[in-house]
């Protein structure tokens, strides 16, 4: 079975509940291809009673996953990875008709996930706790970490398929169980395509399940996971404008939150810095999947000696990119998601030049393929260059700038505090700076974009918090204390 569609035809999908596709207890709705607005699948629009029903049965799974051995968890966890390697071309064509993302950017995701999976094999493994010395006579401290019970995951559009294996596959491999509420703009590949491998792999029931909403009833169907006593841990990665809103429902439900939100993501080229190599990380970091990842470069620090050459070689880097249609192998910049991200993106390039921006690229687009965007002379009141508001599409901003201190303190005048990239010969000084970055990840000599499924990804300030990789453990375990005394006991009375 694959929800997958066939050239000319579109996908009708259900929820996955307890290890099986159940028919919605509401209508559909419609999932459209970015690029034309052709029908690619109607999903199931589900409800609250929905999603009581996934939540009740990850709460039956969670003893026995909890329980389960780590070589067994193990199995599954590579079986699922295998399966990914080998629907790699299916899933690159689900990713370009639903989401429209490049096969660049589609095969990026699907190599990212199948490392995690295969680094998620291995966590079972790590050590359980620690004995701790203790002041009293015969007794022994145990602190152990145990799994939380069941994490409810809201999984983002941008980015689905990888993104939708972090969000649920490490509080799995925890020993937690998962209900997962995909982006009604990516159904697919923010979930449903998850539980049709996990189900192949051979996942037991209700370890994981998937339910679907339709536009505008999202609030309704994840109220269940704030008012649910079984839902221990809400993860969610999306803008930090829905996490406010989430964030105050989880404090008045006392709920655990994990969350990755939004970057401005600065980079900075020194003096010393190879051009070269800096418009290549530039041009991937900033673009890929036209703008539309938390971790891309929204705004450029170079050296004055260094702008006037770095702009004219990024310039002709980026204009030889091809645009259009994203199911085509060599197209790299594809469809923005809606017609109000192409809105959002023309008013903010209008306000630059109205306010004396240079454009040095782009500014231009056919339908919602927006061609990747460079302005220079941004005066620093222009919405796209004050970091105070993530811009989430192709438009880069370029600042010359005399003194690296200066610069860097400049780049942290925002809100966010995700990723940060210094490109410089001097590796010295290039530490230096970082340490000095308050952002979650800083790369010296890469791009904004630099992801390995080890790494502890996740930012700070208006960026969220929780990380990534192994030390996912911190978020999705509670840690437990056992004492055990031997001999008498001595007590003040």
């Amino acid at each position: 079975m694959t929800i997958i569609p066939d050239a000319g035809r579109h996908s009708v999908t259900t929820h996955f509940i307890d290890g099986a596709w159940t028919t919605a207890s509401g209508p559909t709705f419609d999932v459209r291809n970015p690029l034309d607005d052709s029908l690619v699948a109607e999903s199931a629009a589900g409800s609250a009673s929905d999603m009581q029903t996934a939540v009740d049965a990850a709460a039956r799974a969670f003893p026995a996953w909890a329980g389960m051995a780590p070589g067994e968890r193990q199995r599954l966890f590579l079986a699922a990875a295998d399966i990914v390697d080998r629907r790699h071309d299916e899933l690159v064509r689900l990713m370009a008709i639903e989401g429209g993302a490049s096969r660049a950017f589609s095969s990026f995701q699907i190599r990212l996930s199948s490392a995690m999976l295969r680094q998620a094999a291995g966590w079972g493994y790590l050590p359980a706790g620690d004995v701790l010395r203790s002041d009293v006579p015969g007794r022994t401290a145990f602190v152990t970490r145990k799994p939380l019970g069941v994490v409810a995951g809201f999984t983002p559009w941008n980015g689905a398929f990888y993104l939708a294996w972090r969000t649920f596959l490490l509080p799995l491999a925890f020993g937690n169980t998962t209900v997962i509420k995909p982006s009604e703009l990516a159904p697919m590949s923010a979930g449903l395509i998850h539980a049709e491998i996990l189900a192949e792999a051979g996942f037991p029931p209700g370890s994981f399940n998937v339910v679907t909403n339709a536009p505008g009833d999202a609030a309704s169907v994840a109220e269940v996971f704030f008012e649910s006593p079984d839902v221990r841990c809400i993860n969610f990665t999306g803008s930090d404008k829905t996490a406010r809103i989430l964030g105050e429902r989880a404090g008045r439900a006392l709920k655990r939150m994990v969350l990755e939100l939004g970057g401005f993501n600065p980079v900075l080229i020194l003096d010393d810095a190879d051009l070269e190599e800096s418009v290549k990380a530039v041009t991937f970091g900033a673009f890929l999947h036209q703008g539309q990842v938390c971790m891309n470069a929204r705004k450029v620090y170079v050296d004055r000696s260094l702008h006037d050459e770095f702009v004219e070689r990024l310039v002709a880097r980026v204009e030889s990119l091809a645009l259009g249609d994203p199911v085509d192998p060599a197209v790299i910049i594809g469809p923005l998601i809606t017609d109000a991200a192409v809105e959002q993106i023309q008013a903010r390039v209008q306000d630059a030049l109205d306010r004396g921006a240079t454009l040095a690229t782009g500014g231009r687009h056919e339908g919602r393929v927006y061609a990747p965007t460079i302005l220079t002379h941004v005066p620093k009141d222009a919405i796209c260059s004050t970091g105070a508001d993530e811009t989430f599409g192709p438009l880069l901003v370029i600042e010359a700038f005399d003194d690296a201190d200066t610069a860097m303190r400049d780049a942290q005048a925002t809100p966010y505090g995700l990723s940060a990239s210094i490109m410089t010969a001097d590796r010295g000084r290039g530490l230096d700076l970082a340490a000095r970055f308050d952002a979650g990840i800083v790369h010296i000599n890469a791009p904004t974009m630099a992801s390995e499924a080890a790494l502890p990804v996740g930012g700070v300030k208006d960026s969220g918090w929780g990380r990534s990789g192994h030390y996912a453990v911190e978020d999705f375990t509670e840690v437990r204390l056992t004492t055990m005394s031997s001999g008498p006991g001595r007590y003040p009375f």
